[in-house]
Order: structure tokens, then C-alpha cells, then sequence
């Protein structure tokens, strides 16, 4: 069965609002075999949140509404459903009056407003609200489920697990949704797509989504078959041969981002990382911190910005930054080293580059950036030349040094 979530609310569609009502709603339908296969983002406007609805159960077994049942004049969820589904709204006396007793439990007189909430559509079942004024309501019309939920995310997650979920799952036919997450970094996105599309193209389940981000690509395999067993089996022959032809380049098979990974690492081997940056400012050692339990593993770092800071805090020697400059393989080498001797860390990294806008030149324009790692047996650097704004190029900074300890430790394991 596949599933369409409505998100009704002009709020919404503001910068200040996010919809995570249907994250939630995404992953119980998951879990019960239902695909979501659309979401929408509606205003309070009545057309065309009819017009959703109308569309929605055109093509889909299951619809979720969330929001609007509120008593003001622009909750208009009911009244729209109710039109698109050509059913009248019936008034019912008991759900105001249970309204009143609850404001009057709080010492409150409830408004006339507040009467809007006892209107049912015709023939639904309705849904209570222990958390607060909204009610819900279950609809059936012709072989397809409907289901009006309040949009405060407290009151939509515990109606829906109460009320809901018990509903669907005795009317969904039994499935399995599993999933694999395949994360990997320093790879192109299509570099990556060109190497393994010839294994996934061949198959329309699973399903294949390819996701990029700064160094960092995510593969999602999603297989819905009948059984657990069936759709391991499905996974374990796509993701195979593309694990194969990725080799080393994944460092995930669970989703775990790339410093749960690197942390996790270090811990097994018992070692402990040190810092040196300078262009990401902070945002490396801010991304091994931000593990619970770093303290295991990460001693500290120094933000030398200046070249005063990385000759008395890092003991780079003055000739080097006057000969190769901050940004240059002798200084990263340098501010490795130094931070390493300062801590006693097993594993020292360091950045140092050009995030931009400015201070480009034609040797080392915009991007170029120098990374090392340094450790008992000497000091590694790399030069990378990253494409994109300040925010990106430090992204991807970060994201190459810590997959540079990944793949080392990762050797030493």
C-alpha cells in the first residue's frame, strides 16, 4: 500500500517552520510496509488543500492530514476534506460539551470559537485528543483510508500511535520495508554514479537514491518485499556488488556519520586525536565533540588563525611561513606535528587552507587547502583543491581529514 501526507498550515511554508510531523509519520508507515510515496506542504486555503486531498486519494490507498483542526477561522482541514470527499459536516454537542468540561478543568471559560472543533465529517470515527482541544477523525471511502490528525507534533504522535496505528495495521497487508545506508567520502558524485549505476539501474526494487553533500555521499537501498527474509536477500544482491566496486570509499554500512565512525575507531585501538586548524576555524575539532563519550578519544586543539599563534602555540618555525606561507604542505606539516608534541596524542590533524571569498591567488586560489596527519611515524599531507562558497569548502575540509584518520586507522585495525 502507499501512503500521501498533507501538512496543512501557511505557517509551514515560512522559513521559521519545518514540518517534522511527517518524518514521524514516514518511518511508522515504514515500519508497518507502507510506502510514503508524497508529501505536501499546504496553506490554509481551502481549494487547495481540496485539491491535495482529491489528488491524493486518486492514486493512494492512505492519506494523512495533519493540522488545521484547530477553532480559529483559518483551520479550514475539515471543511475541505469534507467537500473533497462530497460528505456533509454533522455538529456534535457531546464533543463541545466535553470541550467546555475540559477548559473548565483548568479553571477556563472555553470561547464560542471553540465549537468549530464539534463538527465530524460524515461517517468518520472520531479520534480523541487527551492532549489537547483537536480532535481527529478516521475516515473509509471507497477502499481508501483517511485520517485528520492535530498538527502540535505531541498531539499528532501519541494519537497516531493510540488510535491509528492499531487501525492500519489491521487493514495493511503484510510487508517488509528494510533499508541499507551506504555512506561514503572523497568521491564525486558522479564519479560514484557513473561506477555503480550499471548494478542498481538493473533493479526498480530496491529502490536506489543517491544523496551528496560536502565529501559526503549517501547511497539508500530500500527493498519492500513480502517477507524480512526476502528483502535481505534483495539488499544483500544489490548492495554486494557495489560494495565491491566502492571498496574502502564506504566508510558506513549503517547510516553513522563519518566522525562515529572515526571515534569509534580510535577507541578500538585504543589512540587519541589532537587538532591543529586554522581555515575550518574550529569545525573539526567541534565535529569529533560532538560524539557523546569524545573524551574517550579526543585530547584537544588549538584555532591558530594567525601566523603568531601557529609559531607560539604550534612552534612552526617563522622561515617556514615566510617561505611557503600559511597555507603550504610545510605548515600543515608543521601544525601537525606541533600539536601532536603538545598533547601526546597518538593522531594529529591539521588544516590549513584558503576558504574564501577572498585571499586567493593564482598559485593557491580560493579552496586550496593542505591537510595532515601526523603520528609516531611521521606526517602525511594532503592538498585539495574544494569548489564552493566559505561554508562548503570548510565542509569539505573537515570531511577529508577525518576520512584521512579513518582510512588510516582503519589499516592499523
Amino acid at each position: 500500500m502507499n501512503a500521501e501526507i498533507v501538512a496543512v498550515g501557511s505557517e509551514m511554508l515560512t522559513p521559521e517552520r519545518v514540518d517534522t510531523n511527517s518524518l514521524f509519520l514516514t518511518n511508522a508507515l515504514n515500519n508497518l510496509g507502507v510506502e510514503v510515496v508524497s508529501k505536501y506542504v499546504v496553506g490554509d486555503h481551502a481549494e487547495r488543500l481540496g485539491a491535495a486531498v482529491r489528488l491524493a486519494l486518486s492514486r493512494s490507498e492512505i492519506l494523512i492530514v495533519s493540522g488545521g483542526l484547530g477553532p480559529t477561522e483559518d483551520d479550514l482541514t475539515r471543511e475541505a476534506v469534507a467537500q473533497a470527499l462530497d460528505r456533509k459536516l454533522i455538529y456534535h454537542p457531546e464533543i463541545a460539551e466535553a470541550l467546555a468540561q475540559r477548559f473548565a478543568r483548568l479553571n477556563r471559560k472555553m470561547a464560542e470559537v471553540n465549537k468549530r472543533q464539534a463538527f465530524v465529517i460524515e461517517g468518520a470515527t472520531l479520534l480523541p485528543n487527551d492532549r489537547g482541544t483537536a480532535p481527529g477523525q478516521w475516515l473509509e471511502d471507497s477502499g481508501a483510508v483517511v485520517m485528520l490528525l492535530p498538527g502540535p507534533p505531541h498531539e499528532l504522535k501519541a494519537m497516531f500511535e493510540r488510535q491509528c496505528l492499531p487501525r492500519l495495521a489491521r487493514i495493511v497487508p503484510q510487508q517488509v520495508i528494510r533499508t541499507i545506508e551506504l555512506r561514503v567520502a572523497g568521491m564525486g558524485e558522479s564519479d560514484l554514479d557513473q561506477l555503480i549505476a550499471p548494478v542498481y539501474k538493473k533493479y526498480a526494487n530496491p529502490a536506489t537514491t543517491i544523496l551528496a553533500g560536502a565529501g559526503d555521499i549517501q547511497i539508500h537501498l530500500r527493498a519492500r518485499c513480502d517477507t524480512l527474509a526476502e528483502a535481505d536477500a534483495l539488499l544483500a544482491e544489490v548492495a554486494g556488488p557495489i560494495e565491491l566496486l566502492l571498496g574502502d570509499r564506504i566508510y558506513s554500512r549503517n547510516g553513522d556519520s563519518l566522525e562515529v565512525v572515526v571515534g569509534d575507531l580510535l577507541r578500538k585501538n585504543h589512540a587519541t586525536v589532537s587538532v591543529a586548524e586554522s581555515c575550518t576555524g574550529g569545525l573539526l575539532g567541534e565535529r569529533l565533540t560532538s560524539i557523546p563519550g569524545s573524551s574517550d578519544y579526543f585530547v584537544g586543539g588549538v584555532i591558530s588563525y594567525s601566523n603568531e599563534l601557529k609559531i607560539e602555540l604550534l612552534g612552526v618555525p617563522p622561515e617556514i611561513l615566510a617561505e611557503h606561507g600559511a597555507v603550504s604542505k610545510e605548515t600543515a606539516e608543521a601544525m601537525a606535528m606541533g600539536v601532536r608534541r603538545r598533547t601526546n596524542s597518538t593522531y594529529a590533524l591539521s588544516v590549513t587552507g584558503v576558504a574564501g571569498p577572498g585571499g586567493g591567488s593564482e598559485a593557491k586560489p580560493v579552496g586550496t587547502t593542505y591537510i595532515g596527519l601526523a603520528n609516531a611515524a611521521g606526517v602525511e599531507v594532503l592538498r585539495r583543491q574544494f569548489i564552493g562558497d566559505r561554508a562548503r569548502i570548510r565542509s569539505f575540509a573537515s570531511q577529508i581529514a577525518l576520512d584521512l584518520l579513518r582510512r588510516r586507522l582503519a589499516h592499523v585495525a
